[in-house]
């Protein structure tokens, strides 16, 4: 069975900023992780500001001190490794004005259509998509304005290692491997070119500021079992999920990714959050809990601030990650927290990892 490992879960160890999981499994060792509690991950860069995805975006997130940057990642034609939140390009590019005849039945335009050189051409936008609670608060960058375009994955990576060294800030990349399933009814492998652009660029052990993460959950089976990466891999999820279930997803994977709403559900009346187990029951597994996705103006109904939501999810849930649109509001906030207990405090390390295991034992 694989063993799970270097899962931080940070169960804080301080009274008044969260409550020690009794039922956390014996081989807990205290560890000061004190800076990354909870990791803040720039959501497609930082979304709330610039167009997802672009590099612009990326460095913002890079300059607010995200701790990982995510990179969601389909294939061109030509099977290089682009980054890209949809299989679909008509939303956040202006496909449609420059290729209006490659588009398929069903009216949308494939990334795995185009090759790159055709990909460089588009011009990227802030994402058109309606229903969206933001939309009309005019707190996004305007549509269909700027001058930005579609990068590789490996362009990502060279951007954020540089910006690493240039800054002084260590910002990792946390990949999410997009339609597994329709990338190989088109004769792509996207899995296996994702990883080796990440070896190319030396991301290529446990140790490294490396995080995949995929819906399908035969394609994280696959990355452990069959394609053998010692990264740590998040299961993400849309439906809640049973204790059964979670013990399954612990077999190979490191962690779960959920909607905020699963952790937090509601507001009792006298003030307090609604939680749920899904956090101590994934704790109790040696799974990390990354919570998305966390927007200042997209608020549930019965949060009164951006303060409380955090307060909520981290002290209150004991989340261990929150994809970000605005990663600056959950950097700051967990630096006056900080502060407010006096600098640092002890959390607990769950399930330290046997460096001399294999994935696949």
């Amino acid at each position: 069975m694989f063993h799970l490992g270097t899962c931080l879960l940070f169960m804080i160890g301080v009274t008044g900023l969260a409550q020690i999981n009794d039922d956390a499994p014996s081989a807990v060792n205290n560890s000061d992780q004190s800076q990354n509690v909870p990791i803040v991950i720039g959501h497609r860069g930082a979304c709330g500001y610039l167009p997802e995805h672009t590099t612009e975006s990326a460095v913002l997130a890079h300059a607010m001190h995200a701790d990982y940057i995510e990179q969601d990642v389909v294939l061109s034609k030509d099977g290089v490794p682009v980054v890209m939140h949809d299989l679909t390009l008509d939303d956040v590019t202006n496909v449609a004005a420059v290729f209006p005849d490659r588009k398929r039945a069903d009216n949308h335009w494939y990334s795995f259509d185009f090759t790159l050189d055709e990909l460089r051409t588009l011009r990227v936008t802030e994402r058109r998509s309606p229903g969206r609670p933001w939309k009309d608060k005019g707190t996004r960058f305007p549509l269909e304005s700027g001058y930005f375009r579609i990068s590789t994955l490996a362009e990502h990576l060279q951007l954020i290692q540089g910006l690493n060294k240039s800054r002084g800030h260590e910002a990792g990349v946390y990949v999410e491997i997009k339609g597994a399933a329709e990338h190989r009814a088109e004769g792509l492998d996207l899995s296996q070119a994702i990883l080796h652009v990440l070896t190319e660029y030396g991301y290529d052990s446990v140790e490294d500021r490396v995080y995949l993460q995929c819906f399908d959950p035969a394609e994280v089976r696959r990355l452990r079992n069959e394609l053998k990466t010692p990264l740590m891999i998040i299961q993400l999820l849309i439906d809640p999920v049973d204790a059964a279930q979670l013990k399954s997803i612990a077999e190979v994977a490191d962690g779960i990714g959920v909607p905020l709403h699963h952790v937090v559900s509601g507001k009792n009346d006298d003030g307090t959050p609604q939680l749920t187990d899904l956090v101590k029951n994934a704790h109790a597994n040696g799974l990390q809990v990354h919570v998305w996705t966390f927007r200042t103006d997209a608020l549930p109904a019965y949060v009164g601030t951006p303060a409380e939501y955090l307060e909520w999810l981290i002290v209150a849930a004991g989340v261990d990650g929150i994809f970000a649109d605005q990663p600056d509001v959950v950097v700051q906030w967990r630096a006056t927290r900080r502060q407010q207990v006096n600098g640092g405090n002890q959390f607990r390390l769950l399930n330290e990892r046997g460096r001399e295991e294999s994935p696949t034992e």
